[in-house]
């Protein structure tokens, strides 16, 4: 493995498969943090206490293997270019947080890319474990397993009663953040989500961008994940959310049904629109494509597109984010040249499929 092979795949080998619910979950993750006894959490740790932990992990990982996950790859961060951070950023590899703390600071991948260790991001160990489609009890599974791998070799900063201490205070207990991205274009189209994202808040959920806390929801993508660690069991945690998860998945099927009912015309209209930008524009910038893959896919998955698999508009909302765009054309680029790029590469990728016009 080599960090060339991360970066140079738009879509990770997990991905390439689909998991249950596809049409609307696109992932399951189930994120642990964790902290070590003898070493200054890395927020408050001096630039010597943070080298002393780096260490003192890599020692014990670097060229490890878990199971059948195979070997890890160690990475280091302060080795990489900016722009190769970002391409592991959109890929969900990494964190936008592990960056800024690149500082003796590393991530450990597995060859399939479904399983991420960050070292020295605001904990010691951000264990990171993905899934495709609705999947959160396997995700929590392959986690607890690693978790228990680890722990083997490390002593984790642990209290009787407040559960595994973190650096901030919201993830102090299980440690464990779960969550769900999910394409939502219906309920978005309907106006039914700015009623419903309320009613999430209130079962002790967030509604997120796609890169998570304080990013965007592009192309009709939200994350959903749980706020508080303490007080409920890893196990109900993950119930709480797959039970909301499941009436989402309800509701925006709901909503689809009922644009085909109201607004069928209306709805193949804005999906052919959609497909004729993407294959035939000359510039675009990222939240329009982003918008414009969104409606594609709900095509596809209606079945008012045939010819084009959702994995390439997969691989696109990744090729086309600044990061990847640049890593693939190996230049950096303005916004401008960027948008241009952005294009090409759309309609490059979409000539390859056979594209099927709908009959009336």
């Amino acid at each position: 493995m080599s960090l060339q092979k991360f970066i140079d795949q738009a879509i990770s080998p997990w991905m390439q498969s689909e998991g249950p619910d596809a049409d609307i979950v696109l992932s399951s993750r189930i994120r642990l943090a964790r902290n070590l006894t003898d070493f200054a959490f890395p927020v408050n740790a001096s630039k010597d206490q943070r080298e002393k932990a780096f260490h003192y992990i890599k020692e014990r990982l670097e060229k490890e293997a878990y199971h059948s996950m195979g070997q890890f790859e160690w990475i280091n961060m302060d080795g990489l270019e900016p722009i190769e951070k970002e391409v592991l950023v959109e890929k969900h590899l990494i964190s936008p947080n592990l960056i800024q703390y690149s500082n003796h600071a590393a991530v450990l991948i597995n060859e399939n890319e479904s399983v991420s260790i960050m070292v020295n991001e605001e904990d010691h160990l951000r264990i990171q474990c993905l899934f495709p489609g609705f999947q959160l009890n396997e995700a929590l599974t392959l986690s607890n397993g690693i978790d228990d791998w680890l722990e083997e070799k490390f002593n984790y900063a642990f209290h009787e009663t407040r559960g595994y201490l973190t650096s901030c205070p919201t993830n102090v207990g299980t440690g464990l953040r779960a969550s769900v991205m999910v394409h939502l274009p219906a309920l978005m189209l309907t106006q039914r989500m700015n009623r419903i994202a309320p009613a999430i808040n209130q079962f002790g959920l967030v509604v997120r961008g796609i890169y998570g806390e304080g990013s965007e929801a592009l192309g009709n993508v939200f994350q959903i994940s749980n706020q508080m660690t303490l007080g409920k069991s890893e196990e109900d945690i993950v119930e709480d959310l797959r039970g909301v998860v499941m009436q989402l998945i309800q509701q925006e099927k709901a909503a689809r049904r009922d644009l085909l009912d109201m607004s069928k015309i209306q709805l193949e209209d804005r999906i052919y629109r959609s497909y004729g930008v993407l294959a035939y524009s000359r510039i675009i910038h990222s939240k329009e494509a982003a918008t414009c893959l969104s409606d594609v896919r709900l095509g596809i998955d209606l079945g008012l597109i045939k010819g084009v698999s959702r994995s390439i508009l997969n691989e696109l909302m990744v090729l086309t984010q600044p990061g990847f765009l640049q890593h693939y054309f190996k230049e950096a680029l303005s916004p401008d040249e960027r948008d241009i790029k952005r294009a090409t590469l759309i309609r490059e990728r979409l000539n390859l499929e056979d594209f099927q016009k709908p009959t009336d």
